[in-house]
């Protein structure tokens, strides 16, 4: 790290050697950022968040109080992680049983939201812009979109961009807030207009 980086440290906050961070990026009380940990421009780190040494953060995301980070953990620009949200990387943990080969990759697509108390079993991807809500169990992947709420999460309906619900006829129709259009086809929803830049 230079001597005057362009992002924040809370004085209380470990950032590690070897971790890089972006600029513009705050990192508030009881951090710990591991060392190979990248974290992008304009994020925000809530008190006592744990990043490990693989896991990348994206552009622009919010990662609330008492969350973990475990390696395997990939997010991409703009998610959001609610307060003491729950990630796991491996799928039966024993304490005397060593099992850092067989970490699980859990991957978070661009603009989705983890409410706060939610559990993400690693090894599952959730798709652009999903909706997990506060509490809910996630087992597996998860569409794009997708309005994930119980224990375990089951779809109960689609969110927009925006982050407000849809209400579809026939598997069709727009926001009421932002004006977003989609069309629901096999199961997948597809945001119609304005349409989704690629990657």
């Amino acid at each position: 790290m230079s001597d005057s980086p362009a992002y924040y440290v809370h004085p209380s906050s470990f950032v590690d050697q070897g971790a890089v961070v972006g600029p513009g990026t705050k990192i508030w009380h009881f951090c710990h950022v591991m060392p190979g940990a990248r974290i992008g421009a304009g994020c925000a780190l809530g008190q006592n968040v744990y990043v490990a040494g693989s896991v990348v953060i994206g552009d622009g995301c919010r990662i609330q109080n008492n969350v973990s980070l475990y390696d395997g953990v990939i997010l991409e620009d703009h998610v959001f992680c609610g307060p003491s949200m729950v990630f796991t990387n491996v799928i039966n943990p024993r304490s005397h049983v060593s099992r850092k080969s067989e970490y699980q990759r859990t991957l978070v697509r661009r603009g989705a939201t983890i409410g706060a108390n939610a559990t993400i079993v690693c090894g599952a991807t959730l798709g652009e812009y999903a909706f997990i809500g506060a509490g809910a169990v996630v087992r597996g992947d998860v569409p794009a979109f997708a309005l994930m709420v119980g224990v375990p999460a089951r779809r109960v309906g689609w969110m927009c961009q925006c982050g407000n619900r849809l209400d579809l006829a026939d598997g069709a129709g727009s926001c009421r807030h932002c004006g977003a259009t989609y069309r629901e086809d096999g199961g997948a929803l597809r945001q119609i207009d304005p349409p989704r830049p690629p990657g």
